[in-house]
């Protein structure tokens, strides 16, 4: 019998079941039922569809995503073990140079060979696309910063606010590196002499697609004169770099009470979409 939509209405549901033939081949049974307007009886339509080459490029398709999964975890794998074999070789050559100024550029190539560690230990084991929580994306980061620059002498606390936001695994690594970049350079400059409460803040905000990031501390902040004062240093080369490619701005405040580095990501007015 022909049926046609004026003779007959399908109901919304679909039975789909796959099976092997013999070994050989795998067929997709699907079947539909059709309901007749003044009738009581139903018919059920019957579609068989063979879907061998399909099924094998889908086991194709998953093995090749395993492959890809174990490729990547051998890669972060190496990596790692590298960048530490690099920090250690700095560091070894450090304490060999006779030469103070080499030894402090030694010195900063370790603690930058270190943070990019960090940063990839951070991000290990998340797969490709997921996104990434920045409250405890930076707060490991911030504690093993930390951990690795801040002796018993120095009581400086650093502390993390994100308000739950999610980020792209690529635009972590960048904001990850922006905050290693600024917590070295607030631990380093901002508190020459030891004072109770000093800490550095790391927050990160978003409005829609605009966000901010910011580093600040309650140290001493930037010189007012002389040539440190105008002096651009690789961190700050490195922050506005990672700034560019991320498509944002960067920002320091600096006065008696502490340094504010932000990197601010804000879509102009005129690119926003209109209502129609």
């Amino acid at each position: 019998e022909k049926l046609a939509p004026e003779h007959g209405v399908m109901e919304d549901y679909e039975v789909e079941h796959a099976f092997p033939v013999i070994g050989l081949r795998t067929m997709l049974l699907n079947a539909r039922k059709v309901y007749y307007e003044g009738n009581n009886h139903t018919t059920i339509l019957l579609a068989i569809e063979d879907v061998t080459a399909r099924r094998a490029a889908e086991r194709e398709m998953q093995q090749l995503l395993h492959q890809k999964e174990l490729l990547l975890e051998e890669m972060q794998h190496r990596i790692a073990n590298s960048l530490q074999i690099i920090a250690s070789i700095l560091l070894l050559k450090a304490s060999t140079v006779q030469s103070e100024e080499t030894r402090q550029h030694l010195r900063e190539a370790h603690k930058r060979v270190i943070s990019v560690a960090a940063v990839q230990k951070h991000l290990k084991g998340t797969s490709l696309g997921e996104p990434i929580s920045v409250t405890s994306y930076l707060s490991k980061l911030c504690e093993s910063l930390a951990d690795s620059m801040i002796g018993e002498s120095r009581p400086i606390t650093v502390q993390v606010s994100a308000e739950g936001a999610t980020v792209s695994s690529s635009k972590a690594v960048s904001i990850g590196l922006i905050v290693t970049e600024g917590v070295i350079n607030a631990l380093k400059h901002a508190f020459p002499e030891a004072k109770e409460d000093s800490h550095i803040v790391v927050s990160y905000a978003e409005t829609g697609s605009d966000w901010k990031l910011s580093i600040a501390d309650n140290g001493v902040g930037k010189p007012t004169g002389g040539p440190a004062a105008t002096k651009t240093g690789l961190g700050t080369s490195i922050v506005n770099a990672l700034a560019q490619q991320l498509d944002a701005s960067v920002e320091l405040a600096s006065g008696p009470s502490g340094t504010v580095l932000s990197v601010i990501h804000a879509v102009p007015v005129s690119d926003l979409p209109r209502a129609a």
